[in-house]
């Protein structure tokens, strides 16, 4: 038994020692002068040349950001892009001309993640920096809603405990590797918090550096998930005005069985199916309307950019 725990402890121990360094904390200043206001969180260095990944809320309505980091380095930092969405963003910490590399943490692979598998976190909760727990995978495939209500998928369930000001920092797996951005907590429950799956922040990563956004289309449905027959479709009940749902003729009560080839069984299929590829390309709706299918084509369109 002693055996065991000394390993566990090593692993414990190693992980956050190597990552450690590349853990930032974030200060974001939301309002100037007077009756200024602000707040913090975590992050992690990905590139040596400073490009941060964090949760999106940590910088919202930042009008300034800075960074410290575990060598005792402060800088100020500019957003490179930030996806609501999905709750995550990118920094790029502005260095001097004699600056080292900045460290880096190793991205790994949040597929084959397990419940039972054990994972650290490390953040600055309540501003105590470099802060490390360690937790289990409680569960994978969650869903959670983002602060912008959308569904985001896949999410990893851990009781590696999580507070204020641990959101955007890594959840690591024992070898040091990210396979997380640490993300919510559910109060007023114990030992339930919410990563982000890697996987799904390297698509987000390379979008943002690419575009400074992540582009995506939408229909401007409304809906929740039903069963129809023998499945289950999404029930449309409300629909956007102007928007491709209005103008291809859907009515609230329709319920979305299928996008072109592809079944749609709830609304997490819907988001799945609406990317980028989609915007603009004439498409079909599988529908049942009053117990009788229909097809309706419809042509989705882009997402439209959250207003500065």
């Amino acid at each position: 038994m002693d055996a065991l725990l000394d390993a566990y402890s090593e692993a414990v121990s190693g992980a956050a020692e190597r990552a450690s360094p590349a853990v930032v904390k974030i200060d974001s200043r939301r309002r100037e002068g007077r009756g200024r206001s602000g707040g913090s969180g975590s992050g992690f260095v990905f590139s040596s040349e400073g490009l941060t990944l964090t949760n999106s809320h940590v910088v919202q309505g930042a009008k300034r950001l800075s960074v410290s980091l575990q060598d005792g380095r402060t800088r100020t930092a500019t957003l490179v892009g930030d996806d609501p969405e999905t709750d995550l963003a990118v920094l790029r910490i502005e260095g001097n001309s004699d600056d080292a590399p900045y460290p880096t943490v190793e991205l790994g692979d949040s597929a084959t993640l397990r419940p039972g598998q054990v994972v650290i976190a490390i953040g600055n909760p309540y501003g105590f920096q470099y802060t490390v727990t360690a937790g289990v995978v409680s569960a994978v495939g969650r869903s959670m809603r983002s602060q912008s209500g959308r569904l985001i998928d896949n999410v990893v369930q851990t009781d590696a405990a999580l507070n204020p000001g641990n959101s955007g920092g890594p959840l690591l797996d024992s070898r040091g590797r990210v396979v997380g951005v640490n993300n919510a907590i559910i109060l007023p429950a114990q030992g339930i918090c919410f990563a982000i799956p890697i996987d799904t922040a390297k698509r987000v990563v390379a979008a943002l550096l690419r575009d400074g956004r992540v582009r995506r289309s939408y229909l401007g449905v409304g809906g929740q998930t039903i069963r129809v027959g023998d499945g289950t479709g999404v029930l449309v009940t409300n629909i956007e005005p102007g928007s491709p749902a209005a103008n291809a003729g859907l009515v609230d009560g329709d319920v979305i069985v299928r996008f072109n080839d592809e079944p749609v069984r709830n609304v997490d299929d819907l988001h799945r199916v609406l990317t980028e590829e989609r915007i603009g390309v004439p498409s079909k709706l599988g529908l049942v309307r009053a117990g009788a299918a229909r097809t309706l084509p419809i042509i989705p369109a882009e997402t439209r950019p959250r207003a500065a």
